[in-house]
């Protein structure tokens, strides 16, 4: 019998709040200086989203999915914070972003996840160029570290760009772009590098415990100096973080106009480097040494991975727009099962949302290790297309929405009609539909369908779907670039005789390198290398088929 493995120090969302409090960071949100982001109400439906992946890996019925045993330690971490080996693993994420998002709507704690898989991959690659494990070795110990304290990290990659058609180095404003200042610094002691510039877009950037700096783009030897890789504390000196608040958090609140973004929400913020000093045991590359040339593959790696999350996350929401829509539907008086439009809409809605998670799964399947490392990478084109889908497919999901739901949820009268003793009574009668639905549950419902997509919370849900992890033109080219194309033309070529031999056997079609629509060629889908051998287990025990606990 095995031994049980060592479990890290797990910690609960309690402790999360108790962490942040230790941290002093310069956060400013709506204006204002943050005392305690841990306190802030403007940041509390963010910090109660990332605190739940936290409370689930204690829970006994998710902890098989919300943990894994991490391969170079041996102990069980968090999954948010684990290293994907195997195929197994990828599908287990999928499901675990499934099983928190469809909880807070999106549990930003999995980029995390993403950004560990990407420098654990250009590391190893960094080593080979080299010669050496110097790189490996440092990721590593930083990795053990994160995942012995249950950290949770940011990833501030997107820089602020400046003027997109000029590269980093030709900016104007060359804090545009965060890069380093100064090489061989010594700190306290230390020594390390100097860093300045801006990244925008980062998501939960005012409630982590650590920054993961990385290039946002592929970089050329001008452009060395940005192509930056490192792990910045929260609170580190020179770090200004400029955000704006988490969901819904302000007025009237109890009165129920935002029953899930008052609760669960997102925070984004535009993280400023002022001369900020990083160790170098927390530097994984500064661009020295020809590192910059490896840049394009951390974008590569990071956005495969976080587009593979986005598919988990993306289908955790429309959970909760089917389970609403078919709640709706039920107290407006009808049955779905009955009506021929509203089944053939909600059949859409559960048809988009498990299109772009089989997607995810067929990504998970055919992934493959990186030939540098353990890490096992999602199979691009599948990652790719599922995420295109659900980017281009959101608003789909909101106008289904809104079309089982009735215009009820925007014509409503406002939530504080319910508490006047003028007008609460009759509107409790007349607005009743489903006589077995008592009028606070429909009224509540459709307040809910509303916060979700036609509100502050449903806007920021279309806006972040179509743009985060990348545009649809970059997924595009994605899908492009690695789908084998070339394959099916030979395929073509083989049945128009152009690559049949004159007995009439077959022949591969000749191929000329030079020629680019036939460059892509698809390798066997099935091999050990992309594929688990049958029998082995690749998942967790659910109770239902594709389905994290419920």
């Amino acid at each position: 019998m095995n031994a049980p493995h060592a479990t890290a120090a797990l910690m609960t969302g309690d402790d999360y709040r108790e962490s942040l409090r230790r941290l002093n960071p310069t956060v400013y949100v709506d204006g204002r200086l943050i005392d305690s982001i841990a306190d802030a109400p403007a940041l509390q439906p963010g910090i109660n989203a990332i605190a739940l992946t936290y409370d689930f890996a204690h829970r006994p019925e998710y902890a098989p999915l919300m943990t894994a045993v991490q391969h170079t330690s041996g102990r069980r971490v968090n999954r948010m914070t684990h290293i994907d080996t195997g195929s197994g693993d990828l599908l287990n994420k999928l499901e675990a972003v499934r099983l928190i998002c469809h909880e807070t709507g999106c549990a930003q704690r999995y980029l995390t996840h993403d950004a560990l898989n990407a420098i654990a991959q250009v590391s190893a690659r960094l080593d080979d160029a080299a010669g050496s494990s110097a790189h490996t070795e440092r990721f590593t110990e930083y990795l053990h570290r994160v995942q012995d304290q249950d950290l949770t990290l940011g990833v501030a990659m997107t820089d602020a760009k400046g003027d997109r058609s000029r590269r980093p180095h030709q900016q104007a404003n060359v804090d545009s772009y965060v890069h380093v200042v100064e090489r061989n610094a010594v700190h306290n002691g230390q020594r390390g590098i100097v860093i300045s510039g801006t990244k925008a877009i980062v998501t939960g950037a005012p409630y982590v415990h650590e920054l993961l700096v990385m290039p946002c783009r592929a970089m050329g030897r001008e452009d060395a100096e940005f192509a930056v890789c490192c792990a910045v504390p929260l609170d580190a000196p020179g770090l200004t973080i400029v955000a704006r608040p988490a969901g819904r958090p302000g007025e009237k609140l109890e009165h129920g106009d935002a029953l899930f973004s008052r609760r669960y929400g997102q925070s984004t913020g535009v993280c400023i480097f002022d001369r900020v000093f990083v160790p170098e045991d927390r530097v994984f590359y500064d661009g020295s040494g020809g590192s910059w040339e490896h840049s394009s593959h951390l974008t590569y790696s990071y956005a495969t991975h976080h587009r593979h999350s986005c598919i988990g996350a993306r289908a955790g929401f429309g959970d909760l727009l089917i389970g609403a829509g078919a709640l709706m539907c039920e107290a407006n008086g009808f049955d779905p099962g009955q009506e021929t439009h509203l089944r053939e809409q909600m059949v859409e809605l559960i048809t988009i949302t498990e299109s772009f998670f089989a997607c995810g799964v067929a990504a998970s399947v055919y992934a493959k290790a990186d030939p540098h490392c353990a890490v096992f990478m999602p199979e691009p084109v599948f990652a790719n297309i599922g995420k295109l889908l659900l980017a281009t497919k959101i608003y789909d999901m909101h106008r289904i929405a809104h079309y089982v739901s009735g215009g009820l949820i925007v014509t409503l009268p406002g939530p504080d009609e319910d508490h006047n003793p003028e007008t609460a009574g009759r509107l409790a009668d007349l607005l009743r539909a489903n006589p077995d639905v008592p009028y606070e549950q429909r009224i509540e419902t459709a307040r809910f369908i509303e916060d979700l997509t036609a509100g502050y919370q449903g806007g920021w849900y279309s806006t972040i779907s179509l743009h985060g992890g990348g545009s649809p033109a970059a997924m595009k080219q994605e899908i492009w670039r690695h789908y084998p194309v070339g394959s099916k033309v030979e395929l073509v070529e083989r049945l128009l005789e152009r690559g049949i031999a004159g007995d009439g056997s077959a022949a591969a079609a000749p191929h000329d390198p030079a020629r680019a629509i036939t460059r892509n060629r698809q390798p066997g889908r099935c091999c050990d290398a992309g594929c688990a051998p049958p029998g082995q287990p690749v998942m967790v025990d659910l109770p239902a088929p594709g389905r994290a606990p419920r």
